[in-house]
């Protein structure tokens, strides 16, 4: 399926005009092959990166991640993925903004199908989808890892949401790193397999995000943009239940015993909170806090007591 569309195809060499700055040429990265505008390659970018079976916690950081960067005029680059990729990339195209869809294929092909609305839309509101693959090209394992580092080279900051240990996101890290770009990272539960990359990332110097105004003012000092007119909303109090919930995802028998109740009890608060939509049932059979759960109380006001 083709990403075409309205955008017209656009080739880049080391030698062009239009070759953004950040990318210094290197056989892994000797042309870039994209659909769109190339201009946008050169205005101030934010990556984003994480993990494609991202948790509720990882995606929310990512939609929140592209909906602050679109309202700074930052574009977002991602790699156009399931999971934190998308979230980051629809959230910003949501807000007005723009991305770049870096694909692990030709950048006329769309890989995922399920995201093809990425693909496309990331084109049509003045952002680009790049490749480092010649036209045509389908997605092979070896090409994802192969883009990884364009995701990297295109901004000076790499944010990751969400990454295990071994993972493509942490070698996305890696290469950030390599490259001496900024990197900010997500801390998570200790817990959680899908933050261990996180974690150690922040433990090795990576700047740790803790609420969105973290977030707006990291991006301020490196970029040099402000936000002018937040959301301002008033953040929710979240309950014991998902207070708890948001530490750690809990089995129910857990949620009984930090709440007091009975197990009984425990499953007609969780099924009232699956059917406000806050609370979803992973597939290892714990309970863990939605997007929207994460959304509602998110926000410049919850480094203050948002979560509490």
């Amino acid at each position: 399926m083709s990403t075409e569309g309205a955008g017209r195809r656009f080739e880049l060499a080391p030698q062009d005009e239009g070759w953004p700055g950040l990318v210094p040429p290197s056989s892994e990265i000797p042309r870039i092959y994209g659909i769109g505008d190339p201009q946008v390659l050169l205005g101030p970018c934010l990556s984003v990166v994480g993990a494609r079976r991202g948790t509720p916690y990882g995606l929310a950081v990512a939609a929140m991640a592209g909906r602050l960067a679109a309202e700074v005029g930052i574009t977002v680059v991602s790699g156009g993925a399931l999971g934190v990729d998308a979230a980051s990339a629809r959230a910003a195209l949501d807000a007005g903004g723009r991305t770049v869809v870096v694909a692990g294929s030709g950048a006329d092909v769309v890989y995922p199908e399920v995201n093809r609305d990425v693909f496309r839309r990331a084109v049509a509101q003045g952002g680009a989808v790049v490749a480092l693959e010649p036209w045509g090209t389908p997605p092979r394992k070896y090409t994802f890892r192969k883009r990884n580092r364009l995701i990297s080279a295109l901004s000076p900051v790499l944010l990751v949401c969400e990454a295990g240990i071994p993972s493509g996101t942490f070698s996305t890290a890696d290469a950030a790193a390599e490259l001496g770009r900024t990197v900010y990272a997500a801390p998570g539960s200790m817990f959680s397999a899908f933050s261990k990359g996180t974690n150690r990332l922040i433990a090795q110097g990576a700047t740790i995000l803790e609420d969105e105004l973290s977030l707006e003012t990291a991006l301020s000092m490196d970029y040099g943009v402000l936000r002018l007119s937040p959301t301002g909303a008033p953040v929710a109090q979240p309950d014991r239940l998902l207070s708890a919930l948001i530490a750690q995802p809990l089995r129910v028998d857990d949620v009984a015993a930090h709440l007091g109740v009975t197990v009984l009890e425990a499953l007609q608060l969780l099924a009232e909170k699956e059917v406000e939509g806050l609370v979803t049932k992973l597939p290892d059979g714990t309970y863990a806090p939605t997007e929207r759960a994460y959304a509602r109380f998110s926000g410049p006001a919850g480094g203050a007591g948002g979560i509490g």
